[in-house]
């Protein structure tokens, strides 16, 4: 079931598998572990349904038996817009876990249903090819690489396989219902869809993939968590992917804040968390930070016109601006 590729990755390094003891995570779990991949545990606890309790207890059971280091974290999000809080708040977790522990690749237990799901929820936004295929693979971001070794397998065929083996796991009952969007998508249409016709879709997501291939925008890593992105047709799928690699995520509420800011030639910041500088040939996207600098390296960068919003991070991160200089 498990991807090679993924797999072959998977052997060669640290791992965190981000767990929530449903169908997905649990099937990954045992996956991971029959095929000889070492990996440790993370979970989320929203304190929303009382279940979640005892699917913690039973995460924490899980990796002693198995000799698995295990992290909970809880948190308590408001009603209004709980879906994307949640999604922030874990991935949030997931990620500083990565950095302060050293664990190279995050792997996810999303399925093939959940990247039809997704495509068809993009679908409905008014997405482009980079958008509408979202999950992929592997990812690589700037401290860890995020790998989804499933995306090829159905959902139904991780839960024969843990009742075939009688392998206990949690199904959190919101999943069942549209209270949610992507409830409402799963049940409405992405699930009645892929039982009909799921050959087909994952022979044009091949396709699509390949598609994507030849028109994924350049982007150049000059330097670590320094990105340049050429102008022009695609800037903005360019800048999106520089900020995954910078750990943050984007929503389509900031993609078209940073469109209309490029199209009127200005900077801006997008979640507190990242830069991007509309230079005339390419867009710089880097950390954003603010810091005093000498005049001498301001009057460099003023020179080679390194936009404002990035000189902060390049002089505490005491960047070589010569790297720009064939560049600029």
């Amino acid at each position: 079931m498990l991807s090679a590729p993924v797999l072959r990755k998977l052997k060669s390094g640290r791992n965190l598998l981000a767990f929530s003891h449903g169908v997905d995570s649990t099937a990954l779990f045992y996956l991971l572990d029959e095929a000889g991949v070492k990996f440790d545990l993370a979970i989320v606890d929203y304190n929303v349904r009382a279940q979640s309790k005892d699917e913690v207890a039973s995460a924490r059971h899980l990796a002693a038996k198995f000799n698995k280091q295990i992290y909970v974290k809880s948190v308590q999000l408001g009603e209004s817009n709980f879906e994307h809080e949640a999604r922030a708040a874990r991935y949030d977790f997931f990620a500083e876990i990565c950095r302060e522990r050293g664990y190279e690749n995050l792997i996810l237990a999303h399925q093939f249903d959940d990247k039809f799901e997704w495509f068809l929820m993009q679908l409905g936004r008014g997405a482009g090819l980079s958008e509408l295929l979202g999950m992929q693979e592997l990812e690589i971001r700037e401290d860890y690489a995020i790998a989804r070794p499933l995306l090829g397998v159905r959902k139904c065929e991780l839960e024969r396989f843990l009742k075939g083996r009688n392998l206990k796991y949690f199904t959190d009952e919101t999943n069942l219902t549209d209270r949610f969007k992507r409830g409402f998508i799963r049940a409405k249409f992405s699930e009645p869809f892929l039982n009909e016709y799921s050959s087909g879709v994952k022979k044009s997501f091949e396709f699509l993939a390949a598609d994507a291939i030849s028109l994924t925008p350049g982007i150049s890593n000059l330097a670590p968590k320094i990105y340049l992105i050429k102008r022009g047709w695609g800037e903005i799928r360019g800048v999106d992917q520089a900020c995954k690699r910078l750990g943050l995520v984007l929503s389509a509420a900031q993609r078209n804040e940073c469109a209309r800011c490029l199209e009127n030639g200005a900077d801006c910041v997008l979640g507190g968390k990242v830069a991007v500088g509309a230079g005339a040939k390419f867009i710089f996207v880097t950390p954003y930070v603010k810091e005093a600098m000498e005049k001498k390296f301001k009057e460099a960068c003023r020179r080679l016109a390194i936009p404002p919003i990035n000189r902060g991070f390049l002089f505490l991160a005491d960047v070589d601006l010569a790297l720009f200089e064939e560049l600029l």
